[in-house]
C-alpha cells in the first residue's frame, strides 16, 4: 500500500472528465425532454415519409436525410452519455439500469425510422441518381454509398425491424452481462483484491514475483468464470452465424470488412503477411528478450515486462501531457491545439478505480458536443504511449466532426491510423531525445513491444476469432476447446520462447472486442502497417504532408481507404504495402540484435 501511495504520488492529480458537456446527470429533465422530443420527431418523420420516398424530388430528399441526421444525433448525445456514465462505474446497480433504459427507449424510437434507410436501400440507381442533383441532397452521397452496400444483405423491412428491437435483449444483453462481470472481477493478489485493470498492471511489474503472482490470480479468478465467458462467446457466435446465414454472408468476417470499407482480399493479404512473418517478427524478438534477461525462454508473465536494465522512474501526468503534446506539436501546431484541448476542459478521466472500465478508448459522442477520452494511468511509458494513441483518436473525432453525425464516422481500419500515428510521433519524439545508448535501447524494445501486441497480437486474435465462429457453426463449444483453440494461435504467433502453460489457457476470456465488436482486431494491424508506410512517406517528403494528413483525418467517413491513401502515394491493395509496413518492425528487431 505504501507503493501505490508514493506510485500515485508520483504521477500528480489525474484529470477526471465533466460530462455536463452532455447532460448535467441521469435525472436531468433535458434528458426526458431530448427523448420525448426525439419519439415525437420520429411519428411525424414516419407518417411524412414512409412509402414515399419514390416521389420526392432532390431538394425534398435532402431535407428528409437532414431531418433523419437531426434526429439521430439527438438519440446519439444521449447513448453517448449513458455509456460514458456506465464505463466510469459498471458496479453501480442505478447506473447500469439508466444505461440499459437509455437503450431500450432508443430503440424503440429508431424502430420508428428504420423504414427510412430501408426504403433508400430499395431506390434503383437511376433513380436514385436523378434525386441528388440538389446540393442539400448530393452532400450525403457518401452516406449513401456506404448504406447502399448493405443492398445485397437486406432482408424484408419486418425482418429488420424485428431483429433491430431484438437487440437490446439479445446481443446487447450478453455484453452488458460480459462488462458488469468483469467489473466486479477481484483479484487476490499481495494480499490485496485488486480490480482487472490494477491486476494487469501488474503484469509489467519490474519484480518478477510481482508478475507470476499476479498472472496466477489472474488465471485462477478467469478460470472460475470460465463457464459464463464461455457461454457469452458461445451465444454471441451463434447469434452472428444466424445473421449472417439470413444475409448471405459467406465468411463470418465479412460483414466487418463490409463495414470497414475494406475489401475481404485486402484483409486476408494483411492477415497472410502478419502470418508469414511471425518468424522474423515476435519469434526472433522474444529469443532476443529472453537472452538479456540471461534465460532460454520467457513465461508469459514475462510477455511484457521491462528489460533488466529499464530503471527508468515514474512518468508523472505533467510529464505525459508534455511529452505527447510536443510530440504533436513538432509535426503540426495544429494537431497539437486540437490536443490541448482536451487537458485544459474536463474530457479526460485518467485515474484508475474500483468499477472503472479497464483499458482505454476514445468516444466521440455527436458533432454537436465533443469527444471523451478513458484512461487507466499508471505512469509507465505504455501509458504514455496509449495517451498518445486515444489522443490521436480524439484529434480524429474533432477533425472530421464538420461532416456531421452521418459522415463523421470513420471506418474501424482508418481510425485506427490516426491513433497509431500518435504514437509513432511520440516514440521518434522521445527517440530523438534521448542520447543514452541503453536508454534508447529500452525505449526501441518498448516501441517493438508495442508493435508486436499491435499487429502480431491482434492478428492472432482475429486467427482465434476466425477459428472460434467456423467451429461454433458445427455446435458449442466446451470451455475446454476454446482454451485449445486460445493456446494454439498464441503459441504459433509468440513463438518457441515463450511458455504459454496451462494456466494461460484462460487468458482469452477477458478480451472485450471479442464481445463488443466482434472481428475488430485486425484493424489494429492494418492501422499499424498503414502508419509505417505512411511515416516513411513523411520522412521521404515532409513539406505539405502535414496539412495533407490532418485533410485526410478531417474526411470522416466519406471517402474510402484508396482515395485517402492516394495523395501519399500508398495503395493497401498492393502487397509490397504490408510488407513495407512490416519492414520497419523488423527493421527495428534487427538494430536491436546487432546491439
Amino acid at each position: 500500500m505504501a507503493n501505490d501511495a508514493a506510485g500515485a504520488h508520483a504521477i500528480g492529480a489525474l484529470p477526471a472528465w465533466d460530462l455536463n458537456d452532455l447532460y448535467a446527470g441521469p435525472d436531468a429533465p433535458a434528458i426526458g425532454e431530448d427523448m420525448a422530443g426525439a419519439g415525437a420527431a420520429a411519428g411525424l418523420f414516419r407518417q411524412r415519409y414512409q412509402g414515399r420516398l419514390g416521389n420526392l424530388d432532390s431538394a425534398a430528399l435532402g431535407s428528409a436525410i437532414a431531418e433523419y441526421e437531426r434526429m439521430s444525433e439527438v438519440l446519439g448525445r444521449i447513448l453517448s452519455y449513458a455509456q460514458l456514465l456506465h464505463a466510469g462505474n459498471m458496479e453501480d446497480p442505478a447506473i447500469a439500469r439508466f444505461h440499459q433504459t437509455m437503450q431500450e427507449r432508443a430503440t424503440d424510437i429508431s424502430s420508428e425510422t428504420l423504414f427510412f434507410t430501408l426504403e433508400l436501400n430499395r431506390l434503383d440507381d437511376d433513380a436514385l441518381e436523378a434525386k441528388l442533383a440538389d446540393p442539400a441532397a448530393s452532400r450525403y452521397r457518401p452516406w449513401l454509398r456506404d448504406l447502399r452496400a448493405l443492398r445485397p444483405y437486406q432482408l424484408s423491412d419486418d425482418l429488420e425491424r424485428l431483429l433491430h428491437e431484438k437487440h437490446v435483449a439479445g446481443g446487447a444483453a450478453w455484453v452488458r452481462l460480459f462488462d458488469e462481470t468483469m467489473a466486479a472481477l477481484r483479484f487476490p493478489i499481495d494480499d490485496q483484491l485488486l480490480p482487472a485493470a490494477d491486476a494487469f498492471d501488474l503484469l509489467t511489474d519490474r519484480d518478477l514475483g510481482v508478475r507470476r503472482r499476479a498472472a496466477k490470480s489472474i488465471a485462477s479468478v478467469l478460470k472460475s468464470h470460465e463457464r459464463e465467458f464461455a457461454l457469452i462467446a458461445n451465444t454471441l457466435a451463434k447469434d452472428k452465424a444466424i445473421d449472417d446465414k439470413w444475409r448471405g454472408f459467406k465468411r463470418p468476417v465479412s460483414s466487418r470488412n463490409l463495414a470497414n470499407q475494406v475489401e475481404d482480399g485486402v484483409v486476408d493479404a494483411l492477415v497472410s503477411a502478419v502470418k508469414q512473418a511471425y518468424p522474423t517478427l515476435s519469434h526472433r524478438y522474444y529469443h532476443i528478450k529472453a537472452r538479456w534477461f540471461g534465460w532460454n525462454r520467457l513465461d508469459y508473465w514475462d510477455r511484457n515486462a521491462p528489460l533488466p536494465e529499464d530503471d527508468r522512474p515514474t512518468i508523472p501526468w505533467s510529464d505525459a501531457r508534455r511529452i505527447v503534446l510536443g510530440a504533436y506539436g513538432a509535426f503540426s501546431p495544429a494537431m497539437a491545439e486540437l490536443g490541448q484541448r482536451f487537458f485544459d476542459r474536463p474530457w479526460i478521466d485518467a485515474a484508475p478505480r474500483p468499477g472503472k472500465a479497464p483499458g482505454a478508448f476514445a468516444h466521440p459522442t455527436v458533432p454537436g458536443a465533443h469527444p471523451y477520452l478513458l484512461l487507466n494511468y499508471y505512469g509507465k511509458p505504455r501509458d504514455v504511449m496509449t495517451l498518445a494513441h486515444e489522443l490521436g483518436h480524439g484529434v480524429h473525432q474533432v477533425l472530421a466532426a464538420p461532416q456531421g453525425h452521418l459522415m463523421a464516422d470513420t471506418p474501424l481500419t482508418l481510425a485506427e491510423t490516426a491513433s497509431v500515428f500518435g504514437e509513432m510521433l511520440t516514440f521518434q519524439a522521445m527517440l530523438a531525445a534521448e542520447r543514452d545508448m541503453k536508454r534508447r535501447r529500452i525505449l526501441i524494445a518498448g516501441k517493438v513491444e508495442e508493435m508486436l501486441n499491435t499487429v502480431v497480437r491482434q492478428i492472432a486474435f482475429h486467427d482465434f476469432e476466425t477459428r472460434l465462429h467456423d467451429e461454433r457453426r458445427s455446435g458449442e463449444l466446451m470451455p475446454e476447446r476454446i482454451g485449445e483453440l486460445w493456446l494454439e494461435v498464441q503459441r504459433e504467433s509468440l513463438g518457441p520462447a515463450l511458455v504459454l502453460n496451462d494456466d494461460y489457457r484462460v487468458y482469452w476470456s477477458y478480451i472485450p472486442h471479442f464481445v463488443h465488436s466482434p472481428f475488430y482486431v485486425y484493424a489494429y494491424a492494418f492501422g499499424d502497417c498503414l502508419v509505417n508506410s505512411l511515416y516513411a512517406a513523411y520522412r521521404q517528403s515532409e513539406r505539405g504532408f502535414a496539412e495533407r494528413y490532418l485533410d485526410m483525418l478531417a474526411a470522416g467517413g466519406t471517402k474510402r481507404h484508396k482515395e485517402l491513401l492516394a495523395p501519399f502515394g500508398l495503395d493497401a491493395g498492393d502487397p509490397a504495402f504490408w510488407a513495407q509496413g512490416l519492414g520497419v518492425i523488423s527493421g527495428l528487431i534487427d538494430e536491436l540484435e546487432a546491439a
